[in-house]
């Protein structure tokens, strides 16, 4: 399963999804074939799923709104876990998956 776009490449294999490039899309309906196919991992219900943005460059507001939405569906499955693999070199990561933390405290971070 895979969704790609102008500079960037979303994947999901081995129930890892990896990001990579520059997620920088207009809004609600340039993001929803990326809802879809998140959506369709929590279908799938896996024990657990790794998050690796280690690639992901650039996320504006409306991709961290996204990410947001799909760690909270994941909490509210309660039998779904997940490791957000980030960058520290990647500048808006430090803080911001902090921010995906506090919306689920088990999620795991691990940084490269």
């Amino acid at each position: 399963m895979e969704v790609r776009g102008e500079g960037y490449r979303i994947w999901y294999e081995e129930s890892t999804i990896y990001c990579q490039g520059a997620l920088k899309l207009s809004g609600n309906s340039d993001y929803a074939p990326i809802v879809q196919l998140l959506d369709h991992i929590i279908d799938q219900a896996p024990a657990m799923i790794t998050l690796n943005l280690r690639q992901l460059e650039i996320l504006n507001s409306s991709g961290f709104n996204v990410l947001s939405k799909f760690i909270i569906k994941i909490r509210q499955k309660e039998n779904i876990g997940i490791t957000v693999k980030g960058a520290e070199a990647t500048p808006w990561q430090g803080k911001s998956l902090k921010n995906l933390q506090r919306l689920m405290p088990s999620l795991k971070i691990e940084w490269q």
